[in-house]
C-alpha cells in the first residue's frame, strides 16, 4: 500500500496530476476530501458551498479513516489536496503517506483563481501554510518532495519519469494523456473550476511565464512570492 498525498494550491495543474495519476493500472485518486471541512469550518464563499457540503463528509477523523480504507483497494492512492483544507488538523493521518507539495509561480495562480473567485486572501492561496508544513515534515524527517508546475509542463515525460522514480513506483506512459471531458473522480465542484482541464488530452508541453498581476492583488502576490522562493528551493529540476 502506497499512500501519494498530493498537497497543492488552487489553481495550479493539480487536476491535470490527478487526471494523469487516474491513467495508471495500480491507482486510485481521490479528489479533494477535506474540501467539506474546509467551507465548514471557514468564512469562505465558493461557488456551489452548500451543494458541496451536502455532498460530502465533513468530520475530518471520519475523512481519514475513509482515505486509508481507500488505499487497501488498490497498490497506488493517488489524494490530491489542497493546503489550505488541512490547515488546523492533526496532521499524524500525513506520516505514513508520500507526500508531494505542488506549486506554481504566484502570478497564474492569482490570475486564474481571480477568474471564479473575486476576494482572494493569502490563506486561499496557501503558500504560507505549505512552507510552514513542508519544514514539519522535514523535522520529523519524512522527506516531502516538491514539484514546480511550471517545470513540469516545460518538459512533462522527463518530469513525470522523476517523480515516479522519487515516489518509488514505475512510470506509466499512460499518465501522459486522456479523453478530454467531465471525469469520474472529479469532486462535484467540478463544474466551477475544471474548464480548463476539461478541454485538455493530457500533460502538454508549455513555458509559461510570469503574468501581470492586477494592481489589486500585487500585495497579495508579493506575500505568495516569497514562500513559493523557499519552496522552489527545493523542487526537483
Amino acid at each position: 500500500m502506497k499512500i501519494i498525498h498530493l498537497i497543492s494550491g488552487p489553481r495550479n495543474i493539480s487536476t491535470a496530476m490527478m487526471y494523469a495519476f487516474a491513467q495508471r493500472s495500480d491507482t486510485t485518486v481521490i479528489d479533494e476530501p477535506f474540501y467539506g471541512y474546509y467551507l465548514k469550518h471557514s468564512d469562505i464563499d465558493h461557488p456551489g458551498k452548500e451543494e458541496i457540503l451536502n455532498s460530502m463528509e465533513t468530520d475530518p477523523e471520519i475523512v481519514i479513516k475513509n482515505l486509508y480504507s481507500a488505499a487497501k483497494k488498490t497498490p497506488v492512492l493517488f489524494i490530491k489536496d489542497m493546503a489550505k483544507h488541512i490547515q488546523g488538523l492533526n496532521t499524524d493521518f500525513m506520516n505514513k503517506m508520500h507526500n508531494v507539495f505542488l506549486i506554481r509561480e504566484p502570478s497564474h495562480i492569482i490570475a486564474s483563481f481571480s477568474k471564479v473567485v473575486d476576494h482572494i486572501p493569502e490563506k486561499e492561496i496557501g503558500y504560507s501554510y505549505s512552507l510552514r508544513l513542508y519544514e514539519q515534515l522535514i523535522k520529523k524527517e519524512q522527506n516531502p518532495l516538491v514539484i514546480d508546475s511550471g517545470i513540469v509542463l516545460g518538459d512533462p515525460e522527463s518530469s513525470l519519469i522523476k517523480i515516479c522514480d522519487a515516489l518509488g513506483i514505475e512510470y506509466q506512459s499512460s499518465m501522459l494523456t486522456w479523453q478530454p471531458g467531465p471525469r469520474q473522480e472529479d469532486g462535484i465542484w467540478a463544474k466551477y473550476w475544471y474548464n480548463n482541464v476539461h478541454k485538455s488530452a493530457g500533460l502538454k508541453h508549455k513555458m509559461e511565464k510570469p503574468k501581470d498581476v492586477d494592481e489589486k492583488y500585487y500585495s497579495l502576490y508579493l506575500q505568495s512570492i516569497e514562500y513559493y522562493k523557499e519552496l522552489l528551493k527545493h523542487a526537483i529540476k
